[in-house]
């Protein structure tokens, strides 16, 4: 952390000289910058932030990045999801594509784990390098769409999803698929929006608000669309909620207030946009064709509450679509169908105590705070979202996971050390 450690780093990194330390940490750094930027690069496979979370994984074990135990229930539910995982594999033999889908989910297991453990401080360097990479990240990710969705260069349709036989296009960016780029830029825009609503408006910030949020319209991704809206009415709500001011509330209602006028006018101006106007119509209708009748969205899901009854150890990745031909779209049907119900019950576990650990701790006033309530915001938009799309292999939804906890965990620290500070001046 630029050569300094605070709280449980310090005894880890005590016995070491302060050059090795702060070399150590000046790496662990670079490697959290690098890798958080390229997090968006995801249109190949494996990603290039595959391998850079290896190197990140390695320099944290370098500057000996302790592990707080209030970790450890994360951890054991997310061995008792990958056990899941592993004996659904029984019911497909020894088929690469399985093996390699549950070797993924270990990886992003692994992931959310150091990112607990990388924020598990609150260290303040640390978040910033954090939001400075993945603001830069959403940034090229957003240019990448607009280049793309506008024809702006030659070949740019890579950055393009079209509908099977039609030239109707939405914009997947640096992704494989819209619906998880457009849910990419929502934890970048509500840390924007958070600032904006504590720090003020800056025309920088402002810049990259407004262009992420035409990137979350351009993914035509309803999915999408509705996470932002869940994520930031609930940001919002938690910090008008932890604020004790009286004036700042009114601020934050205010800001808030305006912030919305805005973002619809946005939305409309960019409506203007004729080919932005058809598809927008088209995208936004309730209920799409793929939705209903047999092989749609609703009719899979009620074949898929059978199949999870008659799979008590899970019927493999990939199992159900291959034999009902679709996906059922719903991550928690997804976890039972895959991992089977022990690990189906592992995940949902996950969920919910992160949702309940968050709530716990986003209300006190700390340093990172802000953070706080912008990961955790994003991690309820996207819990809910997965009720209509699967998101157990999103690579940021392990970082939201990983920083919920993380920084859940630098609260509870504080908060004892400041019973403890209270007690002995009250003793001296």
């Amino acid at each position: 952390m630029s050569g300094a450690v605070s709280g449980a780093g310090d005894v880890a990194l005590a016995g070491r000289s302060p050059a090795v330390a702060g070399a150590a940490q000046q790496l662990l750094n670079a490697a959290l910058f690098v890798t958080v930027l390229t997090s968006s690069l995801v249109f190949i496979e494996p990603a290039p932030h595959d391998a850079l979370m290896f190197v990140l994984l390695a320099m944290g074990i370098a500057a000996r990045v302790p592990f707080d135990r209030k970790l450890v229930p994360l951890l054991l539910l997310l061995t008792v999801w990958l056990v899941g995982g592993l004996l659904s594999l029984i019911q497909v033999g020894d088929q690469q594509k399985p093996i390699q889908y549950v070797a993924t989910s270990a990886y992003l297991g692994v992931a959310a784990l150091l990112f607990a453990c990388l924020f598990s401080d609150g260290d303040r360097v640390r978040l910033s390098i954090l939001r400075r990479g993945y603001l830069l990240a959403a940034l090229i990710a957003a240019a990448a769409g607009y280049v793309g969705f506008f024809h702006l260069l030659p070949g740019s349709n890579i950055f393009l999803d079209f509908y099977e036989g039609t030239t109707i296009a939405r914009v997947s960016s640096t992704f494989k698929d819209p619906n998880v780029y457009g849910p990419f830029l929502v934890f970048p825009l509500l840390i924007l929006m958070l600032g904006f609503l504590t720090r003020g408006i800056t025309l920088g910030a402002l810049a990259l608000t407004i262009a992420m949020l035409g990137g979350v319209l351009l993914s035509f991704s309803r999915g999408a669309w509705f996470h932002f809206a869940v994520s930031a009415v609930a940001a919002v709500a938690i910090l008008y909620a932890v604020t004790p001011d009286p004036r700042m509330r009114g601020r934050i209602v205010m800001l808030g207030s305006i912030a919305a006028a805005a973002m619809l006018l946005l939305v409309v101006a960019m409506l203007s946009i004729s080919s932005v106007h058809d598809i927008f119509l088209e995208r936004a209708k309730a209920i799409q064709p793929y939705d209903v009748g047999p092989g749609g969205r609703f009719w899979l899901q009620k074949i898929a509450l059978g199949a999870i009854l008659e799979h008590p150890n899970g019927m493999g990745p990939f199992e159900f679509a291959r034999i009902y031909g679709g996906q059922q779209h719903d991550v928690y049907m997804e976890g039972f169908l895959v991992y089977g119900w022990l690990g189906g019950a592992a995940y949902l576990a996950i969920v919910l105590v992160t949702l309940g650990l968050g709530l716990r701790t986003v209300h006190a006033a700390t340093p990172w705070q802000t953070y706080l309530i912008a990961a955790y915001a994003a991690f309820v938009g996207e819990a809910f979202e997965g009720f209509i799309i699967d998101t157990d292999h999103w690579r940021h939804f392990f970082l939201l996971l990983g920083m919920s906890w993380g920084l859940s965990i630098a609260t509870i620290n504080d908060r004892r050390r400041q019973r403890i500070a209270a007690l002995h001046s009250g003793l001296y």
